[in-house]
């Protein structure tokens, strides 16, 4: 296995985009937006990702096959903020490490933690090759530092491999002090949905559950669709795994928790089946993220479906996860590393991943 690491500084950044590295299949190119925020653009022969090195290490935005995977937004581009709904619109976010989730009126962390936006100092390009082939990856490392308290190391990486429109994210939390730490991880990937769509997936039907919460003074006419669709979920919750926009409301959201069967390599799958054949695909180890959340949202001017956010816990914030005992911990000078795939399928693989779920759910 060989590799060649690229190390990031911002003065590489500028409004005009420049080739950083460039192979006969790979390459990564470097920009940075009008508000400010740096950019890296990886690309393979099947499309592209452009993941924000410095902050957060978000995938801004992912393409394959000539499809825009990630959600509508607001957002045409990232603003320069830690706030995670000031710039909210990313392809997949690495949520925690402290606490995770909506904070409960009680609770003092920000929105999903302090991953969201995570201000990382040192990035980096990777090329290379390994048993599964030629890849170009994006990394880095921060540290999370208070005195007489905690102090971790976080160390994200993306990688794409040459001829494969899915991808491995990972991300290593390794706790560089001599106490314990407790910590909570999700990981946010949000596609973008069409009527029409099916979810098929290796989740236990019996396992799955949807969080009744309505903003309190809500829209009297969007409380209604609502509650009429809940009750409706109460009696067969299955109906939300056909997306239909005329039938359904997830305005403003609704969030659903869910146990998934691994195969026999520990992995699980979850497969958005789109209208016209292909699909948006989403695999994790139930042992590390035990947790399947799954989150919908579509308000017109946003529109998202995380049909499989892989997690340590529910999304409801540190209270809610210390008193359901959801909170992980690590001992002093141990890591942990997640990894998940995500991307997206071609027509011709999405019924060999039918064949596969099929199979875990039938043992």
């Amino acid at each position: 296995m060989t590799a060649t690491k690229i190390f990031l500084y911002e003065e590489l950044f500028s409004a005009a985009e420049k080739q950083l590295v460039e192979s006969d299949t790979l390459s990564a190119s470097v920009f940075r937006y009008k508000s400010g925020v740096c950019a890296v653009r990886i690309k393979n022969t099947l499309g592209e990702l452009i993941i924000l090195p410095y902050q957060g290490q978000q995938i801004w935005r992912a393409s394959f096959c000539g499809k825009d995977l990630t959600m509508k937004t607001q957002f045409d581009e990232p603003e320069n903020t830690r706030e995670f709904l000031d710039t909210y619109g990313g392809f997949l976010l690495h949520c925690g490490a402290t606490a995770m989730g909506n904070p409960s009126p009680e609770d003092t962390h920000p929105s999903h933690g302090e991953f969201p936006n995570f201000p990382y100092r040192d990035a980096y390009v990777e090329l290379g090759e390994n048993e599964k082939g030629s890849y170009i990856a994006v990394g880095g490392s921060g540290a999370y530092r208070k005195s007489f308290g905690l102090s971790y190391v976080a160390n994200p990486k993306i990688t794409l491999y040459e001829n494969d429109s899915v991808f491995e994210a990972s991300m290593t939390i390794e706790n560089k002090s001599i106490h314990p730490l407790e910590y909570m991880y999700l990981c946010h990937i949000n596609f973008r949905p069409e009527d029409g769509a099916k979810i098929i997936c290796t989740a236990e039907k019996d396992s799955m559950k949807y969080f009744r919460d309505i903003p309190e003074n809500y829209d009297p006419i969007r409380e209604a669709a609502l509650t009429d669709y809940m009750n409706r979920m109460d009696q067969d919750i299955t109906i939300h795994e056909t997306i239909d926009s005329s039938t359904q409301a997830y305005d403003p959201e609704i969030v659903f928790d869910m146990r998934y069967k691994a195969d026999a390599e520990g992995r699980a799958h979850c497969m958005l089946k789109l209208p016209a054949g292909d699909g948006y695909y989403v695999s994790h180890r139930p042992e590390q993220l035990p947790h399947g959340i799954r989150w919908i949202s579509r308000r017109g001017d946003e529109d998202a479906i995380g049909m499989l956010l892989p997690a340590t816990a529910v999304h409801k914030g540190r209270i809610y996860a210390e008193q359901h005992n959801m909170i992980k911990v690590l001992a002093g000078g141990e890591s942990i590393t997640f990894d998940v795939r995500a991307g997206y399928l071609a027509k011709e693989c999405v019924a060999a991943k039918e064949q596969q779920i099929a199979s875990v759910m039938n043992n």
